[in-house]
This record gives structure tokens, C-alpha cells and sequence, in this order.
């Protein structure tokens, strides 16, 4: 009997070792990317962005080192339930360990909740709302390109400097809209403008004229378009059909994408201030990189700020990985280790993520350029000045996010 009971002692206990072993020499991973796919933010997510992920697993070095990555895709419709379905069935299912992009900022909140509860890793790309490192932040998710705050402090208070002290909102009709109006009307305020009126729209409208009409009657001297993708050209091709911008208003482009530039044409895009965090253009190390992507792209096109978010984010996500030496299947473990180590690529340079998961790097003010400005193909932007990260981000101090008061 004694014997028996050690024979079976022995064997539970082997049966330990052999599991433990296993657990820690885990490097398989598996990366979801979650965008909108047919959809107004396609071109500035979409396939892009599941080449991005695909690049960045290539790069990473991991695979020579024995690991396997597998890259998924999803379309979430632009619909929080949609997307929330295929996130739960990717970790309950598919054995899914990250989900990255998630252009959307409705979606990405439900999404960001289902991620916690799950204890995966989410790197978010696409969507803005600065919520997700504030009031919504999870120990979970890393908000790795840009946000509201961001947007609203570089181009909304550079506007207000510039004599645009009046202010009326174009907002696209769900979370992102929100956010953007919201911390740039505190922008606007605190500069010392007046935010006049505004009007919502839903999402993925085709007929913007009674809203232009009724920003062009607010004769307020800045028309703030908080909205995005193919709502932001559709807003910015009407306004110049009824000739805003010539009787004297400016549009304030608060979410402006190189895609969107190439839709509206730059003469009508022409003159356009905004921020962003990327342009393929900025250096030899972003143009070298948007050259290998743009070359796998059908059109050729070279990354979105939104595509190059979702390859270094993942980047510093296989960094953490290595540097743990095994996956551990623990999102909160995981990105935790991201957040103790500095972040550094060719497409943000040096940076760090911030305890509530915000990743802090240089936002940049562009101008659109003058057709005859333009010496290539994608040569839009001309640089008006950089913005420091610890600048341009959501201060500390000023975060509501409940991960601060542990």
C-alpha cells in the first residue's frame, strides 16, 4: 500500500514538472488584429494594419529564436457588440492572447472591458478616446499612437493662438466625437476662446450640408470637426462645395489621416493644420520601413499613423515577451513587463508607457501642402513643429485612471 501511495505521489508530482516545464517553455503567441475592414476607417486600419502585425512579428526576431506567431483578423462593422462577440470568442475559442488596432472608439471601450476580464493583452491603435487611459484604463491595455487629450492640445490650442477664439463642433455621434469635442472645448476655453454651439451626426453619413449650414450661419471663426476616416473628407469636400472656407471660416481637421488627404485631393485639403504622431515621410528610418510596407499594399500605399501604432506597439509587446523568456499567458504580467521597459523603434523613437497604459512619444504639427508643393506621390505634409511627448499626452497628475492611486 505505502508503495503504491509513492507510485502515485511520484507520478502527480512528475505530472507537475512536466506541466511546469511545458508552461515555461510556452513561446507560442497568437495576435488578433480587430479593425474595420469594409468600413469609412478601412484605409487607415483594415488590411493595413493586419500587414503591420504581420511585419512586426516577422521583425521581431522571435521566430529564429523558436518561437511561433500567428496573426488572425476580424472585422468589428464599427458595432460594439460585434466586436465584443468576436474578442470573446478569440480568447474563449481561438486561444487568442493580444488584440491590436480596434479603430472605434465605442468599440474599443467594450472591447478594452472584455480584454480585462479575459486577463489578455490589448494594444490599442486605431481608436482616440483618451477614456481608455483615464476613467475606462485597465492593467490589461497599452494606448500606444494617439488620443483625444493629444489631438485637442496640439491642434486645438494651436488654432486658438492663431486667432481662432470661436469655436462651433461637427462631431461624429458616438464615443470618439464625445471625447474629441470634450477636451477640445477645454482646450478652446482655457485658451481663452468660446466654444459657440455644435452639432452631432451619425456615423458613416453621406450628407453633411445641413450641418455645414448650420456651422456656416454660427459664424463662428473655427469650424472643429471632431469626426474621422471618410466622415472627415465628406465634411471637408461639402464645406468647399458651399465655399466655407472662402467666405472667412477655418476648418480645424482635429482627426486628420494621410489616407484622408489622398481622398480629398490637395487642392481642396490644401492648407489643412493638424497632428499627428507619424508620417512616412519624417526620417530615414520611417521612410525605409513605409517603403517595405507600401510594397506588400495594393494601392502602394505607405502606413497610416494608425498601421505604424500597431507595428511598434507589437514590437515592444515581443521585446517584453523575449525578455520574459515564455509567453505566460498572463496579460496583466505581460504588460507590466511592457511598462518597466523604455520603448524605442524606428517609427516613434524613444518613448515609455505610462503606468495608466499611455505610451508617451513626439506628436508632430503638420500643414497639408500645395499641389505644387507636392513632388511625389504621398508627399502631403510639411512639418510645422514637434511636440514634446511629455507635452503633447495626458499629464499624470491630471489622469483619472484608478491604476494611479495603488
Amino acid at each position: 500500500m505505502k508503495n503504491k501511495i509513492t507510485a502515485l505521489l511520484l507520478g502527480t508530482a512528475l505530472t507537475l514538472a512536466t506541466a511546469t516545464i511545458a508552461s515555461a517553455q510556452d513561446k507560442t503567441v497568437k495576435i488578433g488584429a480587430l479593425s474595420d475592414q469594409s468600413g469609412l476607417y478601412a484605409d487607415l486600419g483594415g488590411p493595413g494594419s493586419t500587414l503591420a502585425a504581420q511585419m512586426a512579428a516577422e521583425d521581431s526576431g522571435l521566430m529564429a529564436k523558436g518561437w511561433k506567431i500567428d496573426i488572425i483578423s476580424g472585422d468589428h462593422q464599427n458595432k460594439p457588440d460585434i466586436g465584443s462577440n468576436i474578442a470573446r470568442q478569440w480568447f474563449d475559442v481561438d486561444k487568442v492572447d493580444t488584440i491590436v488596432d480596434v479603430p472605434n472608439s465605442g468599440v474599443a471601450l467594450a472591447v478594452n472591458n472584455i480584454v480585462k476580464e479575459k486577463n489578455g493583452v490589448y494594444i490599442n491603435s486605431g481608436a482616440a478616446t483618451s477614456d481608455l487611459t483615464n476613467a475606462q484604463c485597465s492593467p490589461n491595455t497599452v494606448h500606444w499612437t494617439y488620443d483625444t487629450y493629444m489631438l485637442a492640445h496640439s491642434t486645438g490650442q494651436a488654432m486658438v493662438k492663431a486667432g481662432g477664439d470661436s469655436w462651433f463642433f461637427l462631431t461624429a455621434d458616438y464615443a470618439f466625437g464625445a471625447a474629441l469635442e470634450r477636451d477640445t472645448s477645454e482646450v478652446v476655453k482655457s485658451s481663452g476662446g468660446k466654444v459657440v454651439g455644435g452639432v452631432k451626426h451619425p456615423l458613416n453619413t453621406a450628407d453633411f450640408s445641413s450641418f455645414l449650414l448650420q456651422a456656416q450661419s454660427s459664424k463662428a471663426k473655427v469650424i472643429g470637426l471632431a469626426n474621422a476616416g471618410g466622415d472627415t473628407t465628406n465634411s471637408i469636400k461639402q464645406a468647399a462645395e458651399f465655399g466655407i472656407t472662402k467666405g472667412g471660416q477655418k476648418l480645424a481637421a482635429l482627426l486628420l489621416f494621410i489616407t484622408d488627404v489622398k481622398a480629398i485631393g490637395l487642392e481642396t485639403a490644401q492648407g489643412l493644420s493638424f497632428t499627428e504622431t507619424f508620417y512616412w515621410d519624417l526620417n530615414d528610418d520611417t521612410r525605409a520601413f513605409s517603403k517595405k510596407f507600401a510594397a506588400r499594399m495594393k494601392n502602394n500605399a505607405p502606413p497610416s499613423m494608425v498601421q505604424a501604432g500597431v507595428y511598434a506597439g507589437l514590437m515592444h509587446y515581443f521585446k517584453a515577451l523575449d525578455a520574459l523568456g515564455s509567453n505566460p499567458h498572463d496579460g496583466a504580467k505581460i504588460v507590466a513587463k511592457m511598462k518597466e521597459m523604455p520603448t524605442e523603434d524606428p517609427l516613434f523613437g524613444k518613448g515609455a508607457i505610462q503606468p495608466n497604459g499611455r505610451t508617451i512619444h513626439s506628436a508632430y504639427l503638420f500643414e497639408v501642402k500645395k499641389p505644387s508643393e507636392s513632388k511625389s506621390a504621398w508627399d502631403f505634409y510639411k512639418l510645422v513643429g514637434t511636440v514634446p511627448g511629455d507635452q503633447a499626452f495626458t499629464p499624470l497628475d491630471k489622469s483619472t485612471c484608478a491604476l494611479l492611486k495603488k
